[in-house]
C-alpha cells in the first residue's frame, strides 16, 4: 500500500523544505505583519498579487503579508487555511525562446476570512494601522450597485457595499484621521475599476446617510486605482496533479498554475511606487497617468490577434491557439497582421509595441496552456467589433488603404456563422463535414442563418452577403458599406473561401502584396 504523501502545511514547510528549491527564502517571510486585505482568494490573484508581494518580500522591500476575504459563501478560504495560506504555485511557459516550469511555495497569505461568517473579523482588519492596501478580484459584475443593500447588512451583498462599510469602520475607528486612509487597487476586468468603485461607495454612503466627514474622507484621504491586469492563469492542475505532486514530496489541495508573463499597469500618484516597489525586483509593473493606451495595446494586439485569427484557424483546421502559431502559414498571417496591420495604428512607441507583440506570440505557443479557437469564437460579432473593427478603421483613415488581413479576417468571420439550422440557441455549421456549433446572440444567428439560406438558394452572391453583413447596424454601430471597396474587397475573399476552402485562401493571401486598394 503507498504511503501517503503529507499534507502542505507551516509545519512541513519549516521542517523540511524552507530554503530548498521549492521554498528559496528565509522564515521571517513566514512572520511578516498584515499590511493588506483582499477580496478574493482565487486563483488569479493567488497566482499575481500574492507571488508579487512575495517577490518583494523576498528581497526585503515590502515585509509584509495579506489578508484573504472570501466576499461570497462559496470559495477556497477553508482550503487556504488547512494548510495555513500555503500553496505552490507553477509558473510555466516560453521565455526568451526557452522553456520554463518554476515550482515554488507562495507564504504570502496570513490568513482566510468568510465574509458571511466572520464578517466582524473582516471590520477588525480596518483597525488595523499597518493594513494601508484593498486589493480584490471579485469578477466583472463584482463593482455593481445594488440598492437593496444596508450599512448594518452582515454583510451587504455587493463588494462596494462591503468597501463602503470597510472604510466607514476605519474613518470612524481613526475619528477621521487623513493619515489613515487606504490605497484601494481593484483588479477586476472592467475599464476604469477604480473610478467606478469609487463612485458606488461614494454614492452608497450618500444614500446610506453616512457624514459629510466620511465622504470628505473618502475623496481626500483614500486613493482609488485605475488598474490593468494580464497573466493567464490555468488553475489547479487536475490532469496532472498525481504526477506534480509526486514531484514535490507532499500533497497541495491549492495547487496553482499561470503562464510566465505578467503585466501590472496601473494608474495614479506614482509616489505610490515607493510604497510599492515593484519594479526594483524585476516585476513588470507600470505606473502611468493614463492606462487607457495599455488597455487599448491589449485589446487591439492580444485580443485582436485571437479574434482576426480564430475563424481561418479554426476553419483551416486548427483547434489550438498555440498550433496556428506554429503552423507556417496561419502562423506567418498572425506576425503580418500584428506588425504590418494593427501596430501602425496605435500611438504607444513603436518598439515598445513590438516587444509587447512578441511577447503576445511567445505567449500564444505555451506548450502548458490549450487555448481553443472555439472558445475565442464566443460572441464573435461583438469581439470584431472592440478588437478588430477600430485597426482596420484607423489604418484605412491613416494609409488611404484597406490592410488585406482585416479585411480577410472579416470575410473568415461571415465563413465560419454559414449555417442554416440553429439547434439549441447554437447555429450549425460545418468543417471537412464535421458538426460545430456557433455561440452568440440568438439575434446574431438568426440573421446569418437567413443570409445563407438566401445565399443556399441562389438569392444571393458573396459581394451582397458582404453587403448585409456590413450594413448591419447592430454589429457595428455604422454601415460599413459607407467604407469605399470594403464590401467588395470581403465579398471577393469569402468567394475565395467558398470556393477554394480556408486553407488555399489564407496560403495566397499570406503570399500577395500587404496593402490593397
Amino acid at each position: 500500500m503507498q504511503k501517503l504523501k503529507p499534507a502542505l502545511n507551516r509545519r512541513l514547510l519549516e521542517d523540511k523544505l524552507i530554503e530548498t528549491e521549492v521554498a528559496n527564502y528565509h522564515r521571517e517571510l513566514l512572520d511578516y505583519p498584515e499590511k493588506v486585505i483582499q477580496f478574493g482568494e482565487g486563483n488569479f490573484l493567488r497566482a499575481f498579487v500574492e507571488w508579487m508581494f512575495h517577490n518583494m518580500n523576498k528581497q526585503g522591500l515590502f515585509k509584509g503579508r495579506v489578508v484573504v476575504v472570501q466576499p461570497i459563501p462559496q470559495g477556497r478560504v477553508a482550503n487556504l487555511n488547512e494548510q495555513d495560506g500555503l500553496y505552490t504555485l507553477i509558473l510555466r511557459g516560453l521565455q526568451g525562446g526557452k522553456l520554463i516550469d518554476k515550482k515554488e511555495i507562495i507564504p504570502t497569505i496570513s490568513r482566510g476570512l468568510e465574509a458571511y461568517s466572520q464578517w466582524e473579523e473582516v471590520l477588525k482588519c480596518a483597525e488595523n494601522p499597518e493594513i494601508e492596501y484593498l486589493i480584490s478580484n471579485t469578477t466583472e459584475a463584482g463593482i455593481s450597485y445594488n440598492p437593496e443593500e444596508q450599512l448594518n447588512d452582515t454583510p451587504p451583498a455587493s463588494f462596494p457595499g462591503k468597501v463602503t462599510v470597510y472604510l466607514y469602520r476605519r474613518y470612524q475607528y481613526f475619528k477621521g484621521d487623513p493619515t489613515k486612509g487606504m490605497v484601494i487597487i481593484p483588479c477586476e476586468l472592467i475599464d476604469r475599476n477604480g473610478d467606478n468603485l469609487k463612485r458606488i461607495v461614494l454614492r452608497l454612503a450618500r444614500e446610506w446617510g453616512l457624514p459629510q466627514g466620511f465622504i470628505d474622507w473618502i475623496n481626500n484621504a483614500n486613493y482609488f486605482l485605475n488598474t490593468l491586469v494580464d497573466r493567464i492563469v490555468t488553475g489547479y492542475p487536475f490532469n496532472e496533479v498525481e504526477n506534480i505532486e509526486k514531484e514535490l514530496g507532499y500533497r497541495d489541495q491549492n495547487l496553482n498554475t499561470g503562464e510566465i508573463f505578467h503585466l501590472w499597469v496601473i494608474e495614479g500618484d506614482k509616489s505610490l511606487s515607493k510604497c510599492l516597489p515593484f519594479t526594483e525586483v524585476g516585476l513588470n509593473v507600470k505606473w502611468v497617468d493614463d492606462l487607457t493606451p495599455y488597455r487599448t495595446r491589449k485589446v487591439r494586439i492580444l485580443n485582436g490577434a485571437h479574434t482576426s485569427s480564430y475563424a481561418l484557424s479554426y476553419l483551416s483546421g486548427i483547434d489550438l491557439v498555440r498550433d496556428a502559431v506554429k503552423d507556417e502559414i496561419v502562423g506567418e498571417f498572425m506576425r503580418e497582421t500584428i506588425f504590418e496591420e494593427i501596430i501602425p495604428t496605435l500611438d504607444l512607441d513603436t518598439e515598445e509595441l513590438k516587444d509587447f507583440a512578441m511577447d503576445v506570440l511567445e505567449r500564444f505557443k505555451n506548450p502548458f496552456i490549450a487555448h481553443k479557437w472555439q472558445d475565442i469564437a464566443l460572441n464573435a460579432t461583438s469581439k470584431f467589433k472592440a478588437r478588430v473593427l477600430p485597426s482596420l478603421q484607423e489604418y484605412i483613415k491613416k494609409e488611404g488603404v484597406i490592410p488585406k488581413n482585416l479585411a480577410f479576417s472579416l470575410a473568415t468571420m461571415i465563413a465560419f456563422y454559414q449555417g442554416t439550422e440553429i439547434r439549441d440557441n447554437k447555429l450549425v455549421g460545418h468543417r471537412k463535414g464535421r458538426e460545430y456549433l456557433v455561440s452568440d446572440d440568438l439575434s446574431a444567428l438568426e440573421f446569418f442563418r437567413k443570409l445563407w439560406k438566401d445565399y443556399d438558394a441562389g438569392k444571393s452572391d458573396p459581394i451582397t452577403l458582404a453587403r448585409q453583413v456590413l450594413a448591419n447596424t447592430d454589429f457595428w454601430g455604422e454601415d460599413l458599406n459607407n467604407v469605399s471597396g470594403l464590401a467588395v474587397k470581403v465579398g471577393a475573399y469569402l468567394q475565395g473561401i467558398l470556393s477554394e476552402g480556408m486553407g488555399k485562401s489564407v496560403e495566397k493571401l499570406v503570399c500577395t502584396p500587404l496593402l490593397v486598394g
